[in-house]
């Protein structure tokens, strides 16, 4: 048996596995754990999955300390950057080590991240709508063009998406207007499909979002890589300003995406909610 821990980031919910654990199929483990239905038994008695699972080596030794981070999504892929799980992955690290600055390496690159009384906040680096780097199949920057109906903009925040502004994102069919997108020749390697609409109710200003995300094939609860993807395609169409703090709001709660200089940060709340043991291969008993 090997002991796991559930955590989640604006109800973008992970299994968190140190990297050294007796895994030998990480793929296996991965598929069966975030099964939301036969998944890891919840303390409460129900049966609880996730959106993936977060295998983590801690280099509590280097300067700052050091994770590397790898997601395995419920399909059984890897996921090459996932911001609300850099986030999850900062809070882990401040645990095991009574640290607070940390750098987390992903398939993606190197990203800093500070765990602070607001929350947890990870430097997302430079979103870019190269074509080469989203990656699309087109010459061009793809802004604003329909895509099997939808009119979005292609953006990689370490994963790619493509970003629609509509009207309410409650009023959208997400299950059925995202897959098209997301599978669409466009993207040799799919994409993200993230929906936003303008917040302009109440006091605080910001943008509603929601995310069809590749590897769950499914809506999450909340997307990190999709709150900094709204942001920039805002910033890129001039309804965002540089150095301007943006709240983005998920199903799952607030995050705070600010577009900088250099990059984008992306600053939000992080709960811990069990720890458990399983089985090697992830093979919960059946009930």
């Amino acid at each position: 048996m090997i002991t796991v821990e559930k955590y989640h980031g604006t109800g973008n919910d992970f299994v968190v596995v140190a990297a050294d654990a007796p895994v030998e199929d990480r793929e296996a483990f991965a598929r069966r754990l975030a099964d939301r239905e036969t998944g890891l038994d919840h303390p409460d008695g129900e049966r609880v999955g996730a959106d993936g699972v977060l295998f983590l080596d801690l280099d509590a030794d280097a300067e700052p300390p050091r994770v590397e981070m790898t997601l395995v999504q419920p399909d059984g892929s890897i996921a090459e950057m996932c911001g609300n799980g850099a986030r999850v992955v900062a809070t882990w690290a401040a645990a095991e080590t009574g640290r607070r600055a940390f750098v987390i390496d992903t398939p993606a690159g190197e990203y800093p991240a500070e765990v602070g009384r607001e929350g947890v906040t990870i430097g997302m680096g430079e979103p870019t709508f190269d074509p080469g780097a989203v990656p699309t199949t087109l010459g061009e920057p793809l802004i604003e063009r329909e895509v099997e109906g939808l009119t979005v903009t292609a953006v990689n925040t370490g994963v790619p998406h493509a970003v629609a502004f509509v009207e309410d994102v409650a009023d959208v069919d997400l299950e059925r207007v995202a897959p098209p997108v997301r599978h669409a020749d466009v993207f040799p390697e799919g994409a993200n499909v993230t929906i936003a609409s303008e917040r302009t109710a109440g006091p605080v200003q910001g943008y509603d979002q929601r995310t069809f995300e590749r590897g769950v094939e499914g809506e999450t609860r909340s997307c990190g890589t999709g709150a900094v993807a709204v942001v920039a395609a805002a910033h890129e169409r001039g309804d965002v300003e540089t150095g301007q703090s943006v709240p983005v709001h998920p199903p799952g709660g607030r995050l705070v995406v600010t577009r900088t200089e250099t990059g984008a940060t992306l600053q939000g709340p992080v709960e811990r909610e069990f720890e458990t043991t399983v089985p090697a291969d992830g093979q919960v008993a059946q009930r």
